[in-house]
């Protein structure tokens, strides 16, 4: 009997080119606040990576701000502090709509099972799935409801699969503590798309350790 594919898609998607593997769109972004709708998210990057480890495309851009939000002033205080970071932030913000449109046009075109993946899932995938859902009604993880399914699974969070892949705790899986090699040479700059690439690397890393099944 024939083994059954890896991933499998769902007859009520919309047609997409899937092969029998899948990849993980690692997404970082930068917001103006801790709250979606009084807050707003200004822009957010994502590096879709294989289960190879072969980095196969990227996504970036920057958002206007929602319509009856505001900025906390501490946040855009900090961003304002940072040249190059208010610089990412503002260069040609475009509607949110617009930009969300972009990127599930994107994520569609991948040529694998796209898997969300953050550093941590809470966070990052809470706003993208808040802003899926305002602006197309689309969700990363549609459950038993009717509709697309834009990405496959609830996501990944890359500390815990840090801590799986070493062996750490929980508690040790932060970005502070990780080997600086593992960043591949980005630097953690708060501009979304170099964040991203960080953490398209470390995730590299950790696939390698487990094809390798590399000890902590």
């Amino acid at each position: 009997m024939d083994q059954a594919p890896k991933w499998s898609a769902d007859p009520s998607d919309s047609p997409r080119r899937r092969s029998n593997s899948g990849c993980f769109v690692v997404t970082d972004i930068e917001t103006d606040g801790p709250q979606p709708g009084q807050n707003s998210m200004r822009s957010f990057a994502s590096v879709a990576v294989t289960e190879a480890g072969e980095v196969i495309g990227t996504f970036e851009a920057s958002l206007a701000e929602l319509e009856g939000a505001a900025p906390l002033p501490e946040t855009l205080a900090w961003l304002q502090s940072q040249p190059a970071v208010w610089a990412d932030l503002t260069r040609d913000p475009r509607p949110a709509v617009e930009v969300m449109s972009r990127f599930a046009e994107w994520v569609r075109a991948l040529p694998h099972e796209p898997v969300f993946t953050a550093h941590p899932l809470a966070f990052d995938g809470f706003w993208i799935d808040w802003y899926l859902r305002r602006t197309l009604g689309l969700r990363m993880d549609r459950g038993p409801y009717p509709g697309e399914r834009l990405f496959y699974g609830a996501g990944l969070d890359l500390p815990t699969l840090v801590m799986g892949v070493t062996g750490w705790e929980y508690a040790r899986c932060r970005r502070e503590n990780y080997p600086a090699v593992w960043f591949g040479g980005h630097a953690h700059t708060h501009r979304a798309i170099d964040d991203a690439m960080g953490y398209a690397s470390i995730l590299i890393e950790m696939l390698r350790r487990m094809r390798a099944k590399v000890p902590a």
